[in-house]
């Protein structure tokens, strides 16, 4: 693999087509940067999974993309990460296997926000709670997918970072200590992978982003200053699509 530090996926040239023929999984499409990289891949050429557990708010997303590019390019994949059991990770395997034979990337971007506490208080429940849904189903979904991966003559796993994930920060207990997990796996994975398989592994922080986890963490912040979630999609781009062949077990920023 070559040098991830050479690489900046925020200077990367997209192509109208960039992502044509590929079929990219992206958890938490629903809303957020999830829904805007969705409809991103789309506009540039992909078919892109819908993955999330809001029905109704699936559907939209997939509306507006089929509206737009027809209905080969986006499916609606209803699934709970946080209650899913084994046979629903295989029937979710056996559906995209059945259908694409194939998946060319998969976008880790759903996430639970949990309770800012200090460790002493932290609720135990909601801490299982996020460590399930940001980390652990992000492991079991990769595993469950990788036969799919490694049949793509180019595939690209990405993991939504955080900046709390990289350097600690008092309060954010389960998320930031799930993110931070995230990196771990992001650098295992690569290294597991490197050298024996086409698919490359990283992890992006889009920064500050107007989302509604965000505001549930910082409530008084004005809104308006920070970037919207279309505005960060190009490095998401850059990393599921072949500006970044060769580039594995970065950190990388969308800001």
């Amino acid at each position: 693999m070559s040098d991830a530090s050479a690489f900046d996926p925020r200077l990367a040239s997209i192509g109208a087509d960039e992502l044509k023929g590929r079929v990219i999984l992206i958890t938490g499409a629903s809303s957020g940067i999830g829904r805007a990289v969705a409809q991103s891949c789309a506009a540039h050429g992909a078919t892109v999974l819908l993955l999330g557990r809001k029905a109704r708010a699936l559907e939209e997303v997939h509306t507006r993309i089929t509206a737009e590019h027809g209905a080969e390019r986006a499916a609606i994949i209803e699934f709970d990460l946080e209650n899913a059991l084994a046979g629903d990770y295989d029937a979710l395997f056996a559906a995209i296997q059945g259908r694409y034979q194939r998946l060319d990337g998969l976008l880790h971007n759903a996430g639970l926000l949990g309770q800012l506490a200090p460790i002493e208080h932290y609720d135990v429940p909601t801490w299982c709670r996020v460590l399930q849904v940001n980390l652990t189903s992000a492991f079991v979904l990769t595993q469950i997918l990788l036969p799919l991966l490694k049949c793509s003559e180019d595939a690209s796993i990405v993991f939504t970072a955080s900046g709390v994930g990289r350097v600690g920060r008092a309060y954010w207990g389960a998320y930031a200590v799930s993110k931070h997990a995230l990196e771990g796996l992001n650098e295992v994975l690569s290294e597991e992978l490197s050298g024996i398989t086409r698919i490359r592994v990283n992890s992006l922080n889009p920064g500050a982003v107007r989302t509604s986890m965000r505001r549930q963490a910082y409530p008084a912040e004005d809104a308006n200053r920070l970037a919207t979630p279309q505005s960060i999609t190009r490095p998401y781009l850059a990393l599921l699509g072949p500006a970044s062949r060769g580039i594995s077990g970065g950190r990388f920023d969308a800001q």
